[in-house]
């Protein structure tokens, strides 16, 4: 079930925020675990058990983990660990990449692919991922075992987060579970920073969505579309997965739990290292501290922590998605890391910073194109394009049409991938005084009323990291 979807606007999130308003607060978290397994088996009920599984299978670990380290067992916590997360990694693997590994295996013999007809549980790798999270603080002391099942399954299930992030971790919101607080204040900074979240979603990607759908479409493309066909999908993820982050952001708000934000503008970085610092921080933080620095970090050799960022990239690339359009796109930002850490860290202060920003954003979005296409030799092609193999040069009468049914939208992308957006949303806040009360009202209760009127017109809506 979407954030932006009127079921869940008119009648989940109400219905929810009701109950937990009127349950006593040590009670939130039991109703938070129901509410999260209803809110998932709206959306696939098939793969419920899974969810349930993983929930379990977790807790009881988490409990073994802390056994072992509680009589100075560490090497028996280890195993455990070890055992525990190869099961998670294991039933991540078996339901999203069955049919990558067929597919490989039938091609070396020159056989066609093999559908296992296994279908991908929403949300697997995020709620994979909190799991692991929840087993790996508890082994490396950063967390205790939640001796309290409910606890520990509200982490996991937790419906804010739970089919698409953010990847929010165990030691950050352990804590939070024991008798939230509900409060006025949470309620408005969750329902503002909410409505952001539901514009950049409705009114930004769906119709970017839809712009690039309608280039894709096209038969042959000048170089012009292609580049423009770039440019929507780049926005469109963009702004559908950081709304989706702030829808989720403001619902915990909402609920009286802190989470952390997701995206800093990282169209705004100023080299790739600063992209990644910016872009979906919730993953590159989970990635950093149980993949990057349990290898050794930047505490090794040089060679070594080459070796830890190829490791890191590549499985970042395969995390989302079973194709090896991911993995190549994985390498791909690797390689301008590493490059731009190792090479280029002398010489990047002498750059302008207009010229930085204006590089990492051609590189990220170039990489995008294989994220976006089915197949390699779809984003070859479509790189081609964009230089013209299609023989119908730069611009065309389709490509004039395009650009001028979306300047005016590609305008208020670019504006609101700017800090500036943020530091005027905060200007309107509901924390600016009186005369900003009834402004920042009228904005978002605007906000809201585009949206909803957009969403009940629209054909077009779609998800990106719902698939991851």
């Amino acid at each position: 079930m979407a954030f932006s979807s009127i079921p869940f606007l008119f009648a989940f999130l109400p219905i929810a925020l009701i109950f937990y308003r009127i349950m006593p607060a040590k009670g939130r978290a039991a109703l938070l675990v129901v509410l999260s397994l209803l809110f998932y088996a709206w959306g696939d009920i098939t793969h419920l058990p899974i969810l349930l599984f993983s929930t379990a299978f977790t807790y009881v670990a988490g409990m073994e983990i802390g056994l072992f380290k509680a009589r100075g067992e560490r090497w028996l916590a280890r195993r455990a660990l070890i055992v525990s997360v190869a099961v998670q990694v294991l039933l991540l693997g078996f339901y999203k990449y069955t049919d990558f590994i067929l597919g490989n295996i039938t091609a070396l013999f020159g056989r066609d692919p093999v559908q296992s007809g296994v279908s991908l549980p929403i949300g697997i790798s995020f709620f994979t991922f909190s799991a692991i999270s929840y087993l790996a603080d508890i082994y490396m002391d950063r967390a205790e075992p939640e001796a309290n099942p409910i606890f520990a399954a509200a982490y996991i299930t937790f419906f804010p987060k739970l089919i698409s992030g953010p990847i929010a971790q165990f030691r950050d919101m352990q804590n939070q579970f024991f008798a939230p607080r509900m409060t006025k204040q949470g309620v408005l900074a969750g329902t503002q920073r909410f409505l952001v979240g539901l514009y950049k979603k409705v009114l930004l990607a769906d119709n970017l969505g839809a712009a690039y759908a309608g280039v894709q479409a096209l038969d042959t493309m000048s170089a012009g579309s292609a580049w423009l066909a770039m440019i929507y999908y780049s926005l469109q993820l963009f702004f559908d997965f950081s709304g989706y982050s702030d829808m989720a952001i403001g619902l915990a708000q909402m609920l009286g739990f802190r989470m952390d934000q997701n995206f800093d503008y990282p169209y705004a970085s100023d080299g790739m290292a600063d992209f990644w610092r910016r872009w979906h921080i919730s993953l590159g933080a989970w990635f950093r501290d149980y993949v990057y620095i349990p290898l050794g970090g930047n505490r090794c050799s040089r060679n070594r922590q080459i070796f830890n960022l190829i490791v890191v990239w590549l499985l970042t690339g395969f995390w989302h998605g079973a194709a090896w359009t991911f993995i190549f796109w994985g390498i791909w930002h690797g390689f301008f890391v590493i490059v731009e850490r190792f090479l280029l860290r002398d010489i990047r202060p002498m750059i302008p910073r207009a010229v930085r920003i204006a590089v990492t954003v051609l590189i990220a979005f170039f990489g995008w194109v294989f994220f976006a296409s089915p197949s390699m030799g779809y984003a070859f092609h479509w790189i081609g394009q964009m230089f013209g193999s299609d023989g119908l040069g730069f611009w065309n009468a389709t490509t004039g049409y395009f650009f001028r049914s979306t300047v005016l939208l590609l305008i208020l992308s670019v504006l609101c991938c700017m800090p500036g957006f943020g530091k005027l949303m905060n200007k309107l806040s509901w924390r600016s005084g009186k005369a900003g009360v009834w402004i920042s009202a009228i904005v978002y209760v605007l906000l809201l009323i585009c949206s909803i009127a957009y969403i009940v017109g629209s054909s077009y809506v779609s998800f990106l990291y719902f698939a991851f």
